[in-house]
């Protein structure tokens, strides 16, 4: 029997509305990437390692307080308002880390700056879900999250080159430029991308408590949560050890940054696809936490500067962070709806809270020991996946 004309007519509308959101998610991640390789060794200008994670720790500490209020904001001012607010938040960190010539400046940007990315990808996720049906979730998701990496993939070549010109300010100014289109394209499209859903009335708490007593929905939140101190690690302790301990240079970080993250290009609508008509989650999360857990022993073991062999690993590493977070999405936006924001919020919380966790680890392994070591025992944290993995119940 065909569909209605007017499920067909919605159906079509929420793919031109999605194909807006890749679009948008793409630009937003250059604007986020550009800064978040180079956050670690900017603050290194004006700080030691072990201050460096203290910044993090406290700024994302801060991100999750907003984050816990956030279900609140988007109900009362909806989704739309307050994704142009986080925006113009957004700009003005980008543009206080690009005029920073002291320390007082610079923290403030930072701790502005992670606090807006935590919540306009947030904001994004709304959005997304709202015009996503729950039968092809994982392909949705992996679309999306191909759009974000590819603009990943091209902001460490931007980010080394502009370095090489002008320092540190260039590529904050990049950013910030990017975000002006972003937020032009976005209000044209008010009448397409306004919400268009009642959200759920139910505080965070709440949810928190119905994830906690879900072992599905606690499963993929700790395999969310390991995911994201993984992401820690490598975005804010392996530029410091490759750029200031095994004194590789911007010129070639760049390409090297930009190769690790080709896997999730290639990886993760295929994985989705899998997801979705054959396989479930659970097996490709399995590989994905062997991977990773592989690789940050490597990272551990490997101590000498050879430009190919990092590369080799570095790329081989995002091939199980890709599985892993193609997975993470997958699985929880098939249990998960738009309205459920609180929902949403709270999983979302598993990014600031990761950045508490990872430097406080980094504080105390730092105190003692070299840098690397740092990776040994994320790397052993890692192994815990198996076990999250192991309680959720397949989707196929």
């Amino acid at each position: 029997m065909p569909a209605p004309k007017n499920t067909k007519k919605t159906t079509e509308k929420n793919r031109k509305r999605l194909r807006t959101l890749y679009l948008l998610g793409s630009l937003l991640a250059v604007s986020n990437a550009l800064p978040a390789y180079l956050q670690s060794n900017f603050l290194g200008q004006f700080m030691d390692a072990r201050n460096i994670s203290l910044v993090f720790a406290g700024a994302n500490f801060l991100a999750i307080f907003a984050i816990w209020f956030f279900p609140g904001l988007i109900k009362k001012l909806t989704n739309y308002i307050l994704t142009r607010i986080v925006l113009i938040l957004f700009i003005i960190s980008l543009l206080g880390l690009a005029i920073s010539t002291s320390p007082i400046i610079a923290l403030s940007s930072i701790i502005l700056f992670i606090i807006s990315v935590n919540l306009i990808w947030i904001n994004m996720d709304v959005a997304v879900e709202s015009f996503s049906s729950n039968s092809s979730t994982g392909q949705t998701r992996t679309l999306y999250f191909t759009f974000i990496n590819a603009g990943w993939i091209l902001a460490p070549i931007m980010g080394s080159y502009l370095i090489s010109k002008g320092g540190y300010s260039l590529p904050f100014l990049l950013a910030a430029s990017l975000v002006v289109p972003f937020f032009l394209i976005f209000t044209k499209q008010k009448k397409n991308l306004k919400d268009n859903i009642k959200y759920k009335k139910e505080s965070p708490a709440i949810a928190l408590k119905k994830i906690w007593k879900n072992k599905n929905l606690k499963g993929i939140f700790f395999v969310a949560l390991l995911l994201q101190l993984f992401y820690t690690s490598a975005v804010v302790y392996i530029p410091l050890y490759l750029h200031q301990t095994l004194n590789i240079g911007w010129e070639i970080l760049g390409p090297m940054f930009s190769i690790m993250l080709i896997p999730f290009i290639i990886i993760e609508v295929p994985a989705g696809i899998i997801a979705d008509k054959w396989l479930g989650e659970k097996e490709m999360l399995y590989l994905g936490f062997l991977i990773l857990s592989v690789s940050l022993f490597l990272f551990f073991y490997i101590n000498t500067p050879i430009i190919w062999l990092w590369t080799l690993l570095l790329f081989f590493s995002r091939i199980g962070a890709a599985l892993v977070e193609a997975m993470r999405e997958s699985y929880f936006f098939k249990l998960i709806d738009a309205d459920s924001v609180s929902h949403i919020n709270v999983f979302r919380l598993t990014a600031p809270l990761s950045y508490i966790i990872g430097p406080g680890i980094a504080l105390i392994v730092l105190s003692f020991l070299p840098i690397n070591y740092l990776f040994l025992i994320v790397a052993i944290i890692m192994t815990t996946g198996f076990g999250f993995v192991s309680i959720i119940k397949d989707t196929k």
